[in-house]
């Protein structure tokens, strides 16, 4: 992209100028537009170069510049490569163990990452390939919440894979995570409520001459 032409770069003879609030004010010599521009302390950069005549707009570039950077910086930090995890499952996988490799999928799923499941099959194990495929179908399904299944089970060699691929995508992910911990802060943050104040306690009266009697009567 070739950097925009302001004030004295414009060689043309007349450009279609536009106001700083967009308002069309139409064809004028560029002297007449840098006259313009002077007096109202802003810049005449053209915009759309090949139109003919070329479009300028009035505008304070410096600011114009800065905000374009600051967009261009954010878009970047929202931008993210979708990575792909890989977690090892084996066929006979006791329920803790499977609860616990379910919990690192449902993680990077949430994350906004692919998840390449492996099922390794160990001796005679591999002549019993529908075991494996019908514990990625139970992944799959305990899963379908956040993801869904982009390559089905298929054998390969002695292991069987399966790829889940996210409902959301790593930008967005990452965006709901930092609202999240934005919203925790800001509870975080907050004033608590003043504590209660204490329960009263209620307080014997003084003895009067007549009980202080009785007492050392008795």
């Amino acid at each position: 992209m070739s950097e925009p032409r302001i004030n004295d770069r414009i060689r043309v003879p007349e450009v279609r100028l536009v106001g700083p609030n967009g308002e069309q004010v139409g064809i004028v010599r560029v002297e007449d537009a840098l006259r313009l521009a002077d007096e109202a302390g802003l810049d005449l950069v053209e915009v759309a170069p090949t139109a003919r005549p070329p479009v300028c707009k009035l505008m304070d570039f410096g600011k114009y510049k800065y905000e374009a950077d600051m967009k261009a910086r954010e878009a970047r930090k929202n931008q993210s490569n979708t990575i792909l995890k890989e977690i090892r499952f084996r066929l006979k996988i006791d329920p803790h163990d499977y609860a616990t490799k379910k919990g690192h999928v449902v993680r990077f799923l949430s994350a906004g990452d692919k998840v390449k499941v492996m099922i390794m099959f160990r001796g005679r194990e591999q002549s019993r390939p529908e075991m494996g495929f019908r514990l990625l179908q139970r992944l799959a399904e305990d899963v379908s919440d956040l993801g869904s299944v982009e390559s089905s089970p298929r054998q390969d060699g002695r292991n069987m894979v399966m790829v889940i691929g996210p409902h959301k995508k790593k930008a967005e992910a990452k965006a709901e995570e930092r609202r999240r911990k934005d919203t925790e802060a800001a509870e975080a943050a907050a004033p608590g409520t003043a504590p209660a104040a204490p329960a009263e306690v209620p307080t014997e009266a003084p003895a009067t001459d007549e009980t202080a009697a009785s007492t050392t009567a008795s």
